[in-house]
């Protein structure tokens, strides 16, 4: 199993294309231009066996408003496992890489997991937001009680997690509001 840990800038073409063919097949279509867009600008962990993809993740920076602070925040997306793959430990393979990566560079980690992605998260340590969740809209704050309960944090350590009574605001991206 190779491993190679790059920022977009260094990805070749083709390699993009690869993760994006694999997050095609993983999500089965359900992920669309924004949802590839939300991956790109941060660090990417892609795991090949015998050449080929096999499990990619990123982490990209996102500022969440909590609590009256810009906290710096190393955010998972698109992270997938290739099907035939799974149930193998390459994503928690993945996962803990861009743990380290978020552990040096941010304050906070944060991703919005699927039902089927919860667990590997919330054994690794990440914990479900109890919280609201909103986004800086266009508008202003705008409440995303859609993400609320799947919205999971993780604190490097000798971090602390933002009290869980407030509100988490992620900055604006498209595609966040609809």
């Amino acid at each position: 199993m190779d491993t190679r840990t790059a920022h977009t800038s260094d990805l070749a073409e083709q390699e993009l294309t690869e993760v994006r063919e694999l997050l095609d097949a993983a999500f089965e279509g359900d992920f669309g231009a924004e949802d590839f867009e939300h991956a790109l600008g941060g660090m990417h962990v892609l795991l090949r066996e015998g050449g080929r993809l096999v499990a990619h993740g990123s982490v990209v920076q996102r500022r969440v408003l909590a609590g009256g602070r810009a906290l710096r925040t190393g955010y998972v997306e698109a992270g997938a496992v290739r099907a035939g793959h799974r149930r193998r430990g390459l994503g928690g393979r993945v996962v803990a890489e861009l743990e380290r990566i978020i552990a040096r560079a941010y304050v906070l980690g944060a991703l919005s997991a699927s039902e089927d992605g919860a667990g590997l998260y919330e054994g690794r340590g990440w914990r479900v937001w109890g919280g609201r969740i909103g986004v800086l809209g266009l508008g202003g704050p705008e409440r995303l009680p859609e993400e609320e309960g799947s919205t999971y944090l993780w604190v490097p350590p000798g971090g602390a997690l933002p009290d869980p009574a407030g509100r988490l605001d992620f900055d604006w991206r498209d595609g966040d509001v609809l």
